[in-house]
């Protein structure tokens, strides 16, 4: 069976799940060009194996060298839902001391929360806040705006990823767009964590307005919520 990678971002970590054979030929080089290519401006990489059928000595050679390039880059690289036969044989290969191993995706998210994530910069000591909006252009932009603000940001377009962050990570504020308190199955997980993580509705004009401007307003309204409680 082929292998195929599905990528996707959950906060500031990229999660690879891989599906197929990891076997020598096609499927090494595919995967080692895949972690290079994510490496231009990611640097916290988890392998999802949970459909992984078999993996041969060139193909763990693979991970490896996916490791060293992601250590080189100043980054780590972890893996997840390891099937208990893969397990067995990572033990036998004596890489268990090498790769980092989790048994799901949620605890290797975790395990990424403490370090600097490989980027050079000193780990934020702002309050953490979770920017959960459908547009990926104003994720973009709430990333450097409140990054630049000295605030520890994560970031999710998508529900399911964000109620895995949500339990993953301690978070001081989540930061949700118009659309998505009016989107129902958004309004379910907003109403089940409103009691113990403040909420703030970013302005609904937001992505149309003047940068700086809509910047500056947004930040005033964050401020306020964290110090005083207010500001929806």
């Amino acid at each position: 069976m082929p292998l195929t990678l599905d990528t996707r971002e959950v906060g500031r970590v990229t999660i690879v799940r891989c599906n197929g054979r990891i076997v020598a030929g096609t499927e090494s080089d595919a995967l080692r060009a895949h972690i290079s290519w994510l490496l231009r401006d990611r640097r916290a990489i988890v392998l999802h194996l949970g459909e992984v059928g078999f993996i041969d000595s060139s193909g763990l050679g693979a991970i490896v060298r996916c490791l060293t390039s992601t250590r080189q880059a100043r980054g780590d690289l972890k893996l997840c839902n390891v099937p208990e036969r893969l397990r067995k044989l990572l033990e036998l290969s004596r890489l268990t001391a090498v790769l980092a191993i989790h048994e799901s995706e949620e605890k290797a998210i975790s395990a990424f929360n403490s370090c600097d994530l490989g980027t050079g910069k000193p780990i934020p000591t702002g309050c953490s806040i979770l920017c959960l909006d459908f547009n990926l252009d104003v994720l973009a932009y709430l990333r450097e705006l409140l990054r630049r603000a000295g605030y520890d940001v994560h970031t999710s377009s998508h529900l399911a990823d964000a109620r895995l962050l949500i339990r993953a990570t301690k978070f001081d504020l989540l930061l949700a767009s118009a659309e998505v308190t009016a989107f129902p199955p958004a309004q379910e997980l907003l109403h089940s964590i409103s009691s113990s993580l403040p909420i703030l509705e970013m302005p609904s004009e937001l992505p149309t307005r003047n940068a700086g401007e809509a910047g500056a307003e947004l930040l005033e309204k964050i401020e306020s919520r964290l110090r005083y409680g207010t500001g929806n």
